[in-house]
Parts: structure tokens; sequence; C-alpha cells
């Protein structure tokens, strides 16, 4: 076995540079005993994404590379994200009466011993107040529209849970800074041949600027083109369209209407008759978007109904045609070459579930990189871990379709068996009885828990038949005061903590006033200026 002493990634863009800065800060890519890096982009190739969202995982991904929370968020033009507030998904729209729910990125609050509060919910101890604000502080903290921190917290904290939304371009060209200066070899070129050896294995890239690279383990971040993964190994793509059935989006940047317009501090996904529609919050301007099924509706009527939801501010706005292809690889690594972001596949962006792909991956190369030249062992627990969790996101975006009483083709398509998987099925025949527990998730490449199932589960109108076990549940009183204390609290919380647009401009003018906490821990962050 060779020693792996080069990696080479051919593609840019999030998956591209997100990897690159997070494999040179964790092998030492700086330093003369390190893993060299290169990266090669085309100039020709475009980025794909229109305006991201991320989950809180993203906090342990920024962190490890050693990012400065306010120089990231001010280069990546970020906002906050605390969940997605769910619109017209359980029921269409009735006389202009919008219902919606929140799957809100807090865990739920406990009773104390770390007793779940949800049985209780159900036993109907708050009343009508919906499950995500009877048991966290966050749904009052976002209708009432203000960021999840003081600007006093220290970076990357705050008893609010949080991520970000930001522009993918910015987010791409920040992390390219990043990954520079930590030691990743940058090239601007086109690849037009790929050489394996007698093994199948890849021997090297020719590339038309800078003729033939070579490395120890090539990284594919081609994006759908899947250069390397597909169109050189020959590893087939396994499509998921018959599960989650939308395979379009338009999308339109929608400037504001006034300066000091309010800045969404959750995704705003909206139901619609073939889909629905995404509406992420930016500082200077919202990403607004609209996913939807070819089968159930044609590009013109579905352009129109993303005008309609938009209104006004998108007259002589241009719409961006994304065509989606919804599945994943059979395998992500082969032989020496791996496949991150599109290239191993790609699940619509409902629960923000790509960039939570590409991060999975990176930490999984990153901590079990095999230097030694062994790649056979690692690439096989690499490629169980990444299917674990690709079925674990389908189930939990399939959930959030099979429960609608929408009476359109497309939402009643969604509630048929034969698109459900049989593991989401398993899951919600046990639920009936009980609600979800983090037993019914046994392994740490499970992409959700057990209380982001409940979010979806009872904002949908999901609700487990517990009378039978109610002998299980005698904290009542105790549950009443738990969720009284939560409501004060929330209130408090929704008072005190500042506006979103606010927040966001003292960050980008004057950063967080605490001391980094890489500081204290003597690791300096790394301070890039935005490409």
């Amino acid at each position: 076995m060779k020693r792996i002493d080069e990696v080479l990634i051919v593609g840019g863009g999030t998956a591209g540079w997100l990897t690159a800065a997070y494999l040179a800060r964790r092998l030492g890519s700086n330093r003369p005993d390190g893993v060299k890096i290169t990266l090669i982009e085309s100039s020709e190739i475009g980025i794909i994404g229109v305006g991201e969202g991320t989950i809180p995982t993203i906090q342990t991904t920024l962190r490890t590379i050693g990012l400065d929370e306010a120089q990231f968020m001010k280069g990546a033009d970020a906002s906050f994200k605390q969940g997605v507030k769910f619109v017209d998904w359980a029921h269409a729209p009735d006389a202009g009466h919008k219902r919606w729910y929140y799957h809100s990125f807090s865990r739920p609050h406990e009773l104390p011993g770390g007793f779940d509060l949800a049985p209780y919910w159900l036993m109907g101890v708050t009343g009508d107040v919906s499950f995500s604000e009877a048991v966290t502080l966050q749904d009052r903290v976002c209708e009432a529209g203000r960021g999840p921190k003081l600007i006093e917290d220290p970076q990357f904290y705050s008893p609010l849970s949080y991520a970000y939304h930001f522009d993918a371009g910015k987010l791409a060209a920040y992390l390219k800074q990043v990954g520079i200066e930590l030691g990743v070899r940058h090239l601007v070129g086109n690849v037009e041949s790929v050489e394996l050896d007698g093994d199948g294995a890849i021997a090297s890239v020719k590339t038309r600027e800078h003729g033939v690279l070579k490395a120890g383990l090539y990284i594919d971040c081609t994006g759908f083109a899947a250069a390397l993964i597909e169109k050189a190994m020959g590893v087939p793509f396994v499509s998921d369209a018959d599960t989650l059935f939308v395979d379009r989006a338009l999308a339109i940047q929608v400037p504001y209407e006034t300066p000091d317009a309010p800045v969404h501090c959750t995704t705003l996904s909206t139901g619609h008759e073939a889909g629905w529609t995404w509406d992420i919050g930016l500082p200077d301007r919202r990403g607004v978007g609209y996913v939807y099924s070819s089968a159930h509706t044609d590009d013109s009527r579905a352009e129109e109904v993303l005008r309609r939801y938009i209104g006004k501010p998108a007259e002589g706005l241009d719409a961006r045609m994304l065509k989606l292809r919804i599945g994943h690889r059979a395998k992500a690594w082969v032989k020496n070459c791996v496949a991150i972001g599109l290239s191993a596949g790609f699940l619509e962006p409902l629960e923000s579930t790509g960039i939570m792909m590409i991060e999975g991956a990176a930490w999984m190369l990153g901590r079990l990189f095999p230097r030694d030249g062994n790649l056979e062992a690692t690439a096989k627990l690499f490629n169980h871990a990444m299917a674990e969790r690709f079925a674990g996101a389908l189930d939990f975006l399939k959930l959030h379709y099979c429960l609608s009483r929408r009476p359109e083709a497309f939402w009643q398509d969604n509630t048929q068996a034969s698109g459900i998987p049989d593991s989401l099925k398993a899951k919600l025949e046990m639920w009936r009885v009980r609600p979800p527990d983090p037993f019914d998730f046994s392994t740490v490449h499970d992409s959700f828990e057990s209380f982001n199932y409940q979010y979806v589960l009872f904002g949908m109108g999901f609700r487990p038949d517990i009378e039978a076990n109610r002998a299980a549940y005698p904290y009542v009183e105790q549950a009443k005061r738990e969720f009284q204390r939560i409501r004060e609290a929330s209130g408090r919380a929704a008072a005190g903590l500042p506006d979103h647009r606010a927040l966001l401009k003292t960050i980008y003018s004057q950063g967080f006033r605490s001391e980094p906490p890489t500081a204290r821990l003597g690791v300096a962050p790394i301070r890039a200026a935005a490409g």
C-alpha cells in the first residue's frame, strides 16, 4: 500500500471548497508533514446554488475549520436560521386562512430526569397550543422576528439552536480564501480525461491548462456532471424519484422593497398545488423558489404560482430553472475516488440536506483518513454510513408529504403506500401508540433525531393514541408547571432578544464582543476576506 500524501479535489462550489477547507485543517495541509490538497475548478462552470440553508451541524464544521463567526457571516452574506416554518402543508388554504407549524432547531425541553414532554402535550395538558410552541422558546422568538442570540454571546453559542442562510456564490468565494490560507493549492482549469490503472483506480487526471495531475485520493465535487465517480468509474445512480416526486425548481432573487424590511429568521416553506416554495431571507435580498413535480404541473403554470406567491416584487425579474435529479450513488467511494456533494446524490432542499450530506462526508473523510493507503476498509465504512444518511433523510423528507390532507393530485399521490419507504412505514406503525423515541434511531448516521420527527408528525396533525399506556405518564402536574415555565421564558426571550435585521447589522459592522472560543483554546481563528 502506498501512503496517501496528496488529495486532488475536482470541482469547486460549496461542496469542493467546504471539503477542501475542512480537510486542510484536519489533515494539516499547511504543515510539512501534512496531506497536500489541490483543488481544480473550471471557470466555465457556474455554481448551481441559488441561496442555501443549513442545519445546526454547520457550527461544528465552521469551528473545526477555525472560522471567526462574524467574518464568516459577513463574507457569505449570511443570516440566522432557527428552523423551518411550514405553511399550508397539512391542509390547503381555506378562504385565505393559512395554517402553519414550526420545525424548530431547539430540542424540546424535558421534565427533570429527562422525561419527554410529548406524551403530556398529547394528553392535552397545554390545551390548543402547538407542540413546538409548547416545548421550546423558539416559536415565539421567530414569530416576533428576533435573532437567536445577543451580540454579547460568544461565537457559535446561544441558548437557542441556530444555523444560517447564505448566498451560495459568496460562501464558495469566502471558503476559497479560507482554504488557500490553510494551504490548499488552487488551480483554474478544465479536466479533459481521466486515466485508470490496471486495477480500475484513477491513475491521473489530464487537464487542458495544467497537464497531468496525480494524487493518492481523488474527490469528485463536479456536481450533477459526476465527471469522476460516474463517467470515469462507472458507478450507477440510484433514482429516488418514486419516493420524492419533485424534479424541477424555479428560483428568483427578490430585492427588499425597503432597506429596513424584516429578514426571515426561519426558512419559510409554503405548500402549493404541485409542490412548495422556499423563502429565504438574506440581509440584502430574499431567495425565493418553487420546487415542483413536472408530472403534476407544467413549467408555465409553475412560474405563475411562483410569481403569484411573490407578488409585485417579482415584476421584471427573471426566474431561473433547475432540473433536479433525485437520488444517490450506489457507492460514494470506489477505489481511490470519493464523491461528495451533488455527484454523490441529491435530495430536494426541503430540510437543507444538501449541505448536511457534504458536512457528513467531509467529517468522516477527515477523521477516518486512510493515510497509510489502506482504502478498502475505510471506503466500506464510508459507503455504509452515507447509505444510512441518505436513507434516513429520505424517510424524513417523505414524512412531510405522506400525512398531508390536501386534495390536489400531487399531495394525494404522496399519501399512497407505494411511494412510502418500508422503513418509514414501520416507524409510523410504531408511532400509532407512542411518540418517536431516541431508541427508534440506533446509529450515529441517522440524519435526523426523534425530536425532529415529533415536530413534523405533530405539526402535520398525526396523533399517537397513548391511552392504553397512560399509566406510564404520571407526571401531569410537573408537566403543567414545565409548560408554564416554558411559556413565560419564551415571552421574555421574544421581548429581550434583538430584532433579526438589527442584530445582523451590528454583527456585520462590529463583530461579536466576546472572546472567540478558539482563542481561549489557543487556536487562532481564520479571518479571510470575502472573495
